[in-house]
C-alpha cells in the first residue's frame, strides 16, 4: 500500500509541468488491455511495442524469452520502459497461467479459420494480445489456449506485417474504441498511486536520500 504521506512529499521534487504530464498520463492508463511478445528475434520490434505501449496508453506488457534472451533495447525503446511495466518469462506457459490468471482472455494476433477482422473485435472483455516470432509467428502453445483469434485486414499482395506495426495498429484501434465506450477501463486510485510513487523514483536521482531523510523527520 502506497504511503500518501511519503508520495505528496515527494511531489515537491518535480516541477509543475512534471505534475501535470503525470496526471493527463495516469488518467488515460489502462490495465483493460495488455500485450504480450513470445520469443521476438529482433530486439527493435520488442523495444518498439513497448514504445507502442507507452504511446497508446497500455501499462502492461508481458515479453517471453524462452528461445531468444536479450536485453529491451533502451535507445529504440526511447525511455518508455520507465513508464511501462514490463514483465519476463522464461517460458511461454509461465506467461500463459499468469495472464489467465489475471481474468485476461488470450488473443492470438494471427489469420485463423476462427479469427475475427480487427473492426469486429468485441472490447467489452480485459484481452491480452499475443505476438509471435517474425517468421514462425506464434508457438502451437498459445494457438492451443487461445481464446480468440484477430488479424488486420489487408488489401495489398503482401500477407503479413512486420510486428510493430501490427502491434500499433491494433493498440490504437482498441485502445480509441475502449475510450469511446462507457466500460470502466481506468486504473483504480490505488494503482495511480502506485504508478506515481514508481515514476517519481525513476526520475528523482537522490531518491533514495531523499526518502531516507522523509523517514527520519517522522
Amino acid at each position: 500500500m502506497t504511503d500518501l504521506q511519503l508520495l505528496e512529499y515527494l511531489k515537491g521534487y518535480l516541477t509543475e509541468h512534471r505534475k501535470e504530464r503525470f496526471e493527463q498520463v495516469l488518467a488515460k492508463r489502462t490495465k483493460h488491455f495488455t500485450v504480450a511478445t513470445e520469443d521476438v528475434y529482433q530486439l527493435h520490434n520488442t523495444s518498439a511495442v513497448i514504445r507502442s505501449c507507452d504511446v497508446f496508453g497500455v501499462q502492461d506488457i508481458h515479453v517471453v524469452e524462452e528461445i531468444n534472451s536479450k536485453r529491451i533495447d533502451r535507445e529504440i525503446a526511447m525511455g518508455a520502459q520507465k513508464w511501462v511495466d514490463v514483465y519476463r518469462y522464461n517460458s511461454i506457459s509461465e506467461c500463459l497461467d499468469n495472464i489467465k490468471a489475471q481474468g485476461y482472455q488470450i488473443i492470438a494476433t494471427t489469420p485463423h479459420k476462427e479469427d475475427c477482422l480487427l473492426q469486429d473485435f468485441d472490447i467489452s472483455k480485459k484481452s491480452c494480445f499475443f505476438f509471435g516470432r517474425e517468421t514462425e509467428g506464434l508457438s502451437d502453445e498459445v494457438i492451443e489456449r487461445a481464446d480468440r483469434f484477430i488479424k488486420i485486414p489487408m488489401s495489398g499482395f503482401t500477407e503479413s506485417l512486420n510486428i510493430s506495426v501490427s502491434a500499433a495498429i491494433i493498440l490504437q484501434h482498441v485502445t480509441s474504441q475502449l475510450r469511446a465506450s462507457d466500460i470502466r477501463w481506468q486504473l483504480t486510485e490505488e494503482l495511480k498511486q502506485e504508478k506515481w510513487l514508481d515514476w517519481i523514483k525513476k526520475t528523482i536521482k537522490s531518491y533514495d536520500k531523499i526518502t531516507a531523510r522523509f523517514y527520519e523527520s517522522q
